[in-house]
Order: C-alpha cells, then sequence, then structure tokens
C-alpha cells in the first residue's frame, strides 16, 4: 500500500512539473513583447489550450479555499478585520522556514531558497499595472501610487525588481544548478493567472493585498539570514525595503481599495477572499517544499 501512494505521489508530482511548465511558457509567451508573425493561427491555438489548462488550475486552486472565503463579512469593517486577521490566521504564515533561514541557515541554503523564490516572482509591479484596468478611480490611484513605487518613483536604482535582480547576481544564481521546484512555478502562474484573465481581477486585488499584508514579517528574516551570512546591504536593499514599506502598502491597500470597492459591492467581498486565500496557499505548498527540499523536520528543526 506504501509503493502505490509513493507512486501515486510521484505521478502527481511530475504531472504538475509539466502544467506548471507549460503555464510559465503561456505567461512568458503572452506577456512579454514580441514580434508578428504570420503564423498567428498556430499561436492562437496553442495559446488556446494552455488557455484552458490554465482556467482549470485556477478554478481548481479556487475550489479549495471557497468554503473559508465564503465566511468572509461583506459588510467593510468585518471584512477588513477578516483580511488583516490572515496576517496570522492564513495558510502559511508562521511557517519555521522562515526562523530557521534567520537564524541558521547558511548560505548555500539561502541561495537555494532564493532561487526558488526568484523563480516564483511573478513582476508585482507589471501585476499591479494588469490588475488596475477599468477599476474604479479611488482604487485605481492606490495601484498607481503602489506601481510607482515599485517603479522607485522614477528612478531606475530605486524600482523594485532590479533590487531583486542585483541579490541575484551577487548570489550567482543563474549558474546554481538546484532545479526550480514546481511549487515555485504554481506560485508565479497563481498570481499571473489571477492578473492576466479580467474574471479574476477581484481575486487579483486579494492576492495582490494578501502579499502587502503577510510580506514584511518573512522579508525581516530573510534580511537577517542574509546579513548572518555576510551579503552586503546593497545585496540586501530588496528584503529590507519590504520589510518596512510593505506595511504602509497594506495598510493603504486595505483602505482605499478594499474597503471602498466593498462598501460599494459587497458582492465582491467572497472573490477578494478567495483570491487572498489561494495567494496564501500557493505559499504554504511553497514552504513546506522547501522545507523537505533543505532537511528540515516539520517543526523546523534541521533534519
Amino acid at each position: 500500500m506504501m509503493r502505490s501512494v509513493s507512486a501515486l505521489q510521484r505521478f502527481d508530482q511530475m504531472r504538475n512539473e509539466v502544467l506548471h511548465a507549460k503555464l510559465t511558457e503561456l505567461n512568458r509567451a503572452r506577456l512579454a513583447p514580441a514580434e508578428p508573425s504570420k503564423d498567428w493561427r498556430v499561436s492562437l491555438e496553442r495559446e488556446h489550450r494552455w488557455h484552458s489548462l490554465e482556467l482549470g488550475f485556477l478554478e481548481g486552486e479556487l475550489a479549495m479555499v471557497r468554503e473559508r472565503a465564503r465566511h468572509a463579512p461583506r459588510a467593510p469593517d468585518g471584512f477588513i478585520r477578516w483580511f488583516e486577521e490572515l496576517r496570522v490566521s492564513g495558510p502559511g504564515q508562521g511557517d519555521p522556514l522562515f526562523p530557521w533561514l534567520a537564524t541558521t541557515a547558511d548560505l548555500e541554503q539561502l541561495t537555494w531558497f532564493l532561487k526558488q523564490e526568484v523563480s516564483g516572482e511573478a513582476g508585482f509591479e507589471d501585476l499591479v499595472a494588469l490588475t488596475q484596468l477599468r477599476m474604479p478611480v479611488r482604487a485605481k490611484l492606490e495601484l498607481a501610487r503602489n506601481y510607482w513605487d515599485e517603479l522607485g518613483r522614477g528612478h531606475a536604482r530605486g524600482m523594485h525588481g532590479p533590487m531583486l535582480h542585483r541579490l541575484a547576481g551577487e548570489l550567482r544564481l543563474d549558474e546554481h544548478p538546484a532545479p526550480i521546484v514546481w511549487e515555485a512555478l504554481a506560485l508565479a502562474n497563481t498570481m499571473a493567472g489571477l492578473a492576466s484573465n479580467r474574471r479574476y481581477a477581484y481575486h487579483a486585488l486579494g492576492a495582490l493585498g494578501v502579499i502587502e499584508l503577510t510580506a514584511p514579517g518573512r522579508a525581516t528574516l530573510v534580511n537577517e539570514g542574509l546579513r548572518r551570512c555576510g551579503l552586503s546591504p546593497h545585496a540586501r536593499q530588496y528584503f529590507a525595503l519590504h520589510a518596512t514599506l510593505d506595511i504602509q502598502h497594506a495598510e493603504a491597500w486595505n483602505r482605499e481599495i478594499l474597503r471602498p470597492l466593498i462598501e460599494a459591492q459587497p458582492q465582491v467581498a467572497p472573490w477578494i477572499a478567495e483570491g487572498a486565500l489561494a495567494r496564501l496557499e500557493a505559499g504554504r505548498r511553497c514552504f513546506e517544499r522547501y522545507r523537505r527540499e533543505l532537511g528540515m523536520h516539520p517543526v523546523g528543526q534541521v533534519a
């Protein structure tokens, strides 16, 4: 019986690896600038097949959290309290991986972790840009302010994406031999899928908002681990910045986006909640896989 379970788990892992490799290619192809081509019909047919896979994946992810999301209040005050509580009670919160990274992991282990995290980074500024399309004015303006911060307020050295790439360059992540686990790709594909499909626009707001809400604590611990292992402040800038700035972003997101949207359209509350929970579940799945790969026991002790 144990052999059959193990074989089934291996089959599921292979299936997920193939699925998320395809969805990663879909997101790269549809979001990156490209040249016109004469075989657009072939490309369209391929994209349609992959898009069908994407929607099946996203619907499955949302179905897993729908029951919990259904209990989110539809009154603004109650919803914001419910949403902010996810910082403590949401999936993956308080995972022992991050204190271990701060206090125990060596540079090789941190490098492995960061290779997964960089691969799972879908480009927050681009996701915000996609999500803001045709949103109400108040929400759109806050999304614009958030986007402007992500772009370094017009200064290249302050852009958040390149900060992460500087860290990747210092650690030579491109040369690191470790493969990317499918859970990291699934995280990126979840975020890109929610933001790219307008049927999930409110889900995307929940997913992006819960990143702002929950990231500071994790960023602080990763930054501590990098500092302990001798990384320079310049290399650590991405995590040092997000340890503090995202606190302000989360407060503004809840005040200027979620609250007015739910005041005007209470029916969107479960969709926002589903998006937030789906994003947290994707993160939880990553953290559990990372701990296994790094040799940690479930309670967070080194194996």
